[in-house]
């Protein structure tokens, strides 16, 4: 009797109607029925597939690929997550600028006890700064006044809130100021729910200057506080692209706002940025009177690869500065808030 072999055309295979496992590869399978049938595997599948297969075949090595891809970026994150953590910062110094330079610096040094550290004047960019604080600038943080000139008037806006100095007392202080011909906008007296005792007053340009009683620091100069419609945003951006600790954080619902306290060191030797976020509010005019913080780094080049990589935007590659070549690089945090960093040995070159 004539063996009867069906036709190739008549048998219409499914990938499905196999079960693909270690024991039986699907492979394995269309081998041996193309043996049994007498035809070949592109004739039993048929060319799509072939085309299947080929298609599974790259999409895994796609995947793969992704997936390396993925862990590349994961762990190119995470060392520079360390770099930041690692990185020799400290806070420099904080630029604003005022109408009357020797007007503010009389006032900083008679009322607020500060040494005038160095001035600088540039006549072809049109301006002059001045360096004031209560140590040198090698290891003290510092106020640095621009003056533009022609200009005697600036917008603070409301973004901006204070600068924090540490005094031995509080009262005596703010007698001065008086006495002096200052602003006091709040007398002396134990801040609300705590012990320290604190005033506030306000220099000849209307920036407000948040007196704390405490004992004897290395830093009297030691509060900068800025608002920000985001805190849990700004704290994340601030301890990973800036490297900074949160120190702590205080909410007040009776006056319906939140602050954190963040740094390169507890707050009774170090200064602190000082984040304030206001119940239901989003954005903040920030004026053009506060400019920024300037921070200190071993390497401005991967402070700005930190900076975009969380959430920043450089609005100054890294590189060095024209005429002087020191190296920074400037950036804006996610509420608009600028801040400078600044080649660590070349900030030194520049002091001598």
């Amino acid at each position: 009797m004539m063996k009867i072999v069906p036709m190739a055309s008549s048998i219409k295979p499914s990938l499905t109607c196999f079960s693909a496992s270690p024991r039986f590869p699907v492979s394995l399978l269309s081998r041996n029925l193309s043996r049994t049938l007498h035809v070949s595997q592109s004739q039993l599948f048929g060319l799509n597939t072939h085309k299947l297969l080929r298609t599974s075949v790259k999409c895994l090595g796609v995947a793969e690929s992704g997936n390396a891809a993925q862990a590349s970026t994961a762990n190119a994150q995470d060392d520079l997550l360390n770099w930041v953590k690692n990185d020799k910062r400290r806070m420099l110094h904080v630029v604003y600028r005022v109408g009357d330079l020797d007007r503010t610096i009389k006032f900083y040094t008679e009322c607020l006890g500060m040494k005038l550290l160095r001035k600088r004047d540039i006549p072809e960019e049109k301006y002059t700064n001045a360096f004031l604080g209560y140590g040198p600038e090698d290891s003290h943080f510092v106020i640095e006044l621009t003056y533009n000139y022609g200009v005697d008037k600036y917008d603070i806006g409301g973004g901006f809130g204070h600068f924090g100095i540490a005094v031995d007392d509080v009262s005596k202080t703010v007698e001065l100021v008086k006495a002096k011909g200052g602003k006091v906008t709040r007398e002396p007296g134990p801040v609300k729910g705590g012990k320290t005792v604190i005033a506030f007053i306000e220099d000849p340009d209307g920036y407000k200057f948040e007196l704390l009683e405490r004992g004897p620091t290395p830093e009297p100069l030691c509060q900068v506080m800025l608002r920000v419609g985001d805190l849990d945003r700004a704290i994340k951006f601030y301890e990973k692209a800036f490297g900074m600790e949160l120190l702590r954080t205080r909410d007040n619902p009776e006056y319906k706002y939140t602050i954190a306290m963040m740094g390169y060191g507890p707050e009774d030797k170090f200064p602190v940025l000082e984040l304030t976020y206001n119940y239901g509010v989003t954005e903040y005019d920030k004026g053009n009177a506060y400019a920024q913080i300037a921070i200190g780094t071993d390497d401005v080049y991967k402070t700005a690869e930190a900076i975009k990589l969380f959430g920043g935007k450089i609005t100054r590659e890294p590189g060095p500065l024209p005429g002087i070549n020191t190296k920074i690089t400037a950036c804006l945090d996610p509420d608009g808030w600028k801040s400078v960093f600044v080649d660590n040995i070349d900030f030194f070159k520049e002091l001598e």
